[in-house]
């Protein structure tokens, strides 16, 4: 894949501004999608336990974005994090390596604003293996996320993969409060 193809995966859940966090963003091919697509009045967090991929991800955003607001947290996302209030989230081939995707989807869902969105990017996988040790097909997605207490997914794409048949991309909602009678 190319950086159309992270775009492509996720135009149709972002629009231009908000609060947006990427969890697991390795060296950034899908921070930078973001940026593409949010715009310089957004604030994109990108979390990964990697700190060189950070760096790598920093060079890029300062040559490409120099006016986008990107706060480069070094972190798990399984860890608690000093983020709230969120637009959205994009996981993109980080939940595979999840045992427990529910679990995880419940505690980083509790950093979105009500109505906001969670975009999944998976292998549409069934069987494990080195790189992928936990799939999740979007067979398995919707009951993962009524586990997780969000809406049933909406596949968004999908995009050949070199390595594993395709790569889909799904968004989820966390509920909007409920007004009190």
């Amino acid at each position: 894949m190319n950086a159309a193809d992270h775009v492509a995966l996720l135009r149709e859940a972002l629009q231009p501004g908000g609060s947006w966090a990427d969890l697991g963003s390795g060296s950034g091919a899908f921070t930078l999608a973001m940026a593409e697509l949010l715009g310089p009045d957004a604030t994109i967090y990108s979390v990964d336990a990697d700190g060189r991929s950070l760096v790598v991800q920093e060079q890029e955003l300062e040559a490409r974005f120099p006016a986008l607001d990107v706060k480069l947290i070094r972190a798990d996302f399984k860890d608690t994090l000093d983020i709230s209030g969120l637009d959205g989230i994009v996981m993109a081939n980080s939940l595979h390596f999840q045992r427990d995707a529910c679990a995880v989807l419940v505690h980083v869902s509790g950093w979105l604003k009500p109505g906001g969105k969670i975009v999944i990017v998976e292998y549409d996988i069934e069987t494990h293996n080195q790189w992928v040790p936990y799939p999740l097909p979007f067979s398995r997605l919707p009951s993962v996320a009524e586990c997780a207490g969000l809406s049933a997914p909406r596949l968004l794409d999908s995009r050949p993969s070199r390595y594993h048949h395709r790569v889909y991309s799904a968004v989820s909602e966390k509920p909007a409060r409920s007004e009190a009678v």
